[in-house]
């Protein structure tokens, strides 16, 4: 693998730092290079390649907004024997304590971003004599992504739809459960799915949603700081409502509450965000029931049990 690195980076040098991570998915290991240190993720699944390209896509966007700090990815490469690598740039990483005020701030901005883009976009079309700006993000009126992700290794399904409570029922819930019923016909879920997915349009009533830009599974493993304040990666980005990003974050800790507070300052909580929080979390818990096995199987009912009252 090292050889084939030090092709596709062009470098001579390829030195491990010593520095490994390993999470649910993916194994990590730096390196130094001619041009300074690199991470590079590996995995060997057949679907790694379409993960990191995901992966790859979300880190881009994320850098593009320069509302939060996240690692530069640099290229993905398969590998001869199987598998796929994605390089980034190394970042000095360590425990979030210091900087949840300020995540919680810059993740907020990374939320209103497309919003501010979509004001900025729509005050420019009012002034006559006014041209288009000339940042190189565009503003996103849809949901959906350009490019399908990954939630661990599932793909996520991002197909463009103007309306976010169709785009989460059937991208998210709907394909989440269909995967649960082809390898388990759990016949209660099956039922209570059948029920829940008639309310859902009832959670979302006179709630404003404009999309968002999401990292989209921002749990405590997936943040960080460096010297220079909180850092976020392993995103599985695309474009909807800023509340579902903050289930997981609610689900396996990692996040005080002054990280909350600094968010909510920014983008307070709209009625029925309890309701929806656990719909959000639904998702999550479908998915790691999909991942891990029926030990998530409890959650997922009783959420359902509770949503479909």
């Amino acid at each position: 693998m090292e050889e084939k690195l030090k092709k596709e980076l062009g470098t001579r040098k390829l030195k491990s730092t010593g520095y490994a991570g390993s999470g649910c998915v993916s194994e990590g290991q730096s390196y130094d290079t001619d041009t300074g240190k690199v991470f590079v993720k590996i995995n060997h699944k057949s679907e790694a390649k379409r993960m990191f390209d995901g992966e790859k896509a979300s880190l881009e966007a994320i850098l593009k907004t320069e509302t939060i700090k996240v690692p530069k990815p640099i290229k993905v490469i398969e590998l001869d024997k199987g598998g796929c690598v994605l390089v980034m740039e190394h970042l000095d990483m360590r425990h979030l304590t210091k900087y949840s005020i300020q995540l919680g701030e810059k993740l907020a901005d990374l939320h209103l971003h497309n919003k501010r883009l979509l004001e900025k976009l729509s005050t420019e079309q009012q002034t006559v004599g006014k041209g288009p700006g000339q940042s190189d993000v565009t503003a996103v009126e849809k949901f959906g992504f350009s490019v399908n992700t990954c939630c661990g290794y599932l793909p996520l399904m991002n197909e463009w739809k103007d309306d976010w409570v169709t785009f989460f029922s059937q991208q998210r819930l709907q394909y989440q459960l269909s995967v649960l019923e082809s390898t388990y016909g759990d016949r209660e879920a099956r039922e209570l799915w059948a029920q829940l997915q008639l309310k859902i349009p009832q959670f979302f009533k006179d709630v404003e949603i404009i999309p968002a830009l999401l990292h989209g599974d921002l749990w405590g493993g997936n943040v960080a700081e460096c010297a220079e304040g909180p850092v976020i990666f392993d995103p599985a980005s695309f474009y909807g409502h800023s509340e579902f990003e903050l289930s997981i974050s609610k689900m396996f800790g990692g996040f005080d509450e002054s990280f909350f507070t600094a968010y909510h300052t920014k983008i307070p909580q709209a009625s029925g965000f309890a309701n929806r929080n656990q719909l959000y979390q639904l998702f999550h818990y479908v998915n790691h029931w999909n991942h891990f096995g029926g030990g998530y199987r409890g959650s997922s009912i009783r959420i359902m049990k509770n949503l479909v009252k």
